[in-house]
């Protein structure tokens, strides 16, 4: 194999596809699917909308972004669910890269801006995944029921087509844009991100004392 190829395709300390964890959730989620793009499509799915999307459950430690403590939880934020979304795939034999992004983000609430003090987020992760000698990019982080009541369009992937956030939500107001690329990694940048978090953001960490779909409940609670 391509020795550029084969590092998409290793565990490491983040990407712990070994773990018994991740290789159970694997094998109950590909049952039905034959071919490395149907079982990355159902994988994608099952990232997406069984792991609840938590903006406020960010812990930079190697621990806390590992795909098996993903699991475990039952939610992360986009940079910990697109690991576990790698892990899932390359315990399979897929080749995956992480990929970053800065973005605009008007998908928050407002104890979050008052923490963040932006509506720039910083290392926004999602996948690119090789599936039939085409690398697509897949991003499993909002859930489907977060999209519901934030009246966004849920991003869906077939395996063959790019899947990456919408720039407005149903109602035509702005969603999402993307501002610089970070480019795309073998494993998580873990140093990068926690030097630009902390410069940025002073301790993002903090977040993680409140419940974040408690503050969703309160600001939208009918889904407008």
């Amino acid at each position: 194999m391509n020795s550029n190829l084969a590092q998409y395709l290793q565990a490491t300390e983040i990407i712990d596809y070994h773990h018994p964890t991740v290789k159970a959730f694997v094998l109950r989620r590909i049952q039905g699917a034959s071919t490395p793009r149907q079982q990355a499509v159902k994988l994608y799915y099952a990232v997406r909308d069984e792991i609840r999307y938590d903006p406020y459950s960010i812990d930079l430690s190697v621990k806390g972004l590992q795909a098996s403590t993903t699991l475990q939880t039952g939610r992360g934020w986009c940079v910990p669910k697109a690991a576990l979304l790698a892990a899932c795939c390359r315990s399979l034999g897929i080749p995956v890269k992480l990929g970053y992004a800065d973005v605009r983000n008007h998908l928050s609430t407002a104890r979050m801006r008052e923490q963040m003090k932006t509506d720039i987020f910083l290392w926004h992760g999602y996948t690119t995944i090789l599936l039939d000698g085409k690398w697509v990019k897949a991003t499993p982080a909002f859930n489907i029921e977060l999209c519901h009541r934030f009246q966004l369009k849920p991003l869906e992937f077939d395996g063959t087509c790019d899947s990456i956030y919408h720039p407005f939500d149903l109602l035509g107001n702005r969603h999402m844009e993307y501002l610089r690329d970070r480019g795309e990694f073998a494993d998580v940048p873990i140093d990068q991100i926690i030097k630009d978090f902390y410069h940025t953001y002073g301790s993002p960490q903090q977040l993680g004392a409140f419940d974040f779909q408690k503050d969703v409940d309160q600001e939208n609670p009918l889904g407008r």
